[in-house]
């Protein structure tokens, strides 16, 4: 993907096909035997990835192993840590206001029992305009300091089709979809034990790397010292099953893809840390918070050790 290796530059081009060109036969193959995955897999984003890959391994000049490496991390830095910085200032801004959002409601709620006396509302009456008149006053406050939940969402918007397409660039220059001679370089571009990255981690190093990783991604979110609603305690044990999941996924791809997989995990990790930072914070302009900490790496620590027993 993001560049013909060397021993393919050392080819006559005019025996050679061009991602381009390989791609829209690629394109027409699946769209006549249909199946959406083939289909997405031909995508032109798809595509668009596959390109970006092989402009990159060209131009740096590196193994494919490592080109993979640091595409995911040149992702992952210039895309998806700025949204997180992004993410990190709107949540910032909603547990701030959670104090304010509650003294306004114990107002209101005094407001709408007296209005409720005087017209001789039901319990149920009253409830619902306490309920109206609660989410009109919230989403005045979501619009005042700019910080709406859904805006909240927008890294995984971003991050999740991205992760999606490059996985199926990796896959079709694994398997020979877009060009053979791609997928002869990724037979020889792997390192240590995955030195074929067109097979999968027989030794299953890359997939447990990566469920360990994601683990402890997960876990580290919830260490942190705030009040947890159910959905998302709900939303933390689903993301413990999917680490879980994705071991034998990911030792059933192609090396390439469980090394992608890994190094993406693996930033993420290093950038969720980064953002715990409070230099960090204050550079990005995240506003303070109550259960923010000063030393937030010790803490992380503190709990994972008290969590599963690792002191006594």
């Amino acid at each position: 993907m993001w560049g013909l290796a060397r021993a393919g530059a050392s080819r006559a081009p005019a025996g050679r096909l061009t991602v381009a060109a390989a791609a829209t036969a690629a394109t027409a193959t699946a769209g006549a035997s249909g199946g959406w995955y083939e289909r997405l897999a031909q995508s032109v984003p798809v595509h668009w990835a596959e390109e970006g890959l092989v402009a990159l391994q060209a131009a740096a000049g590196l193994p494919w192993w490592a080109a993979i490496v640091c595409g995911a991390g040149l992702l992952r830095t210039a895309v998806t840590l700025p949204l997180g910085a992004h993410q990190s200032r709107l949540l910032a801004k909603l547990e701030n206001l959670q104090p304010e959002i509650k003294k306004l409601a114990e107002h209101l709620r005094y407001e709408v029992s007296v209005r409720g006396k005087q017209l001789g509302w039901s319990e149920k009456v009253a409830r619902f305009h306490f309920k109206k008149n609660l989410r009109r006053i919230i989403t005045e406050l979501y619009i005042r300091d700019n910080c709406h939940p859904f805006k909240a969402t927008l890294l995984v918007w971003v991050q999740i089709p991205m992760w999606v397409c490059v996985s199926l660039a990796l896959r079709n220059c694994s398997v020979g979809a877009t060009d053979s001679g791609v997928q002869e370089q990724f037979s020889a571009g792997g390192a240590l034990w995955f030195t074929d990255l067109t097979a999968p981690d027989s030794t299953w190093i890359l997939p447990v790397s990566l469920g360990l990783t994601n683990l402890l991604i997960v876990e580290i979110f919830a260490s942190q010292k705030m009040e947890v609603s159910r959905f998302q305690k709900l939303a933390t044990n689903f993301f413990r099953v999917v680490s879980v999941v994705m071991i034998p996924v990911a030792a059933t791809v192609p090396s390439s893809m469980a090394l992608y997989w890994l190094s993406s995990s693996f930033m993420g990790l290093s950038h969720n840390l980064l953002l715990r930072s409070p230099t960090v914070r204050r550079l990005c302009c995240i506003p303070r918070t109550k259960s923010d900490s000063d030393t937030p790496y010790r803490d992380i620590v503190s709990a994972l050790t008290t969590k599963y027993g690792f002191k006594k």
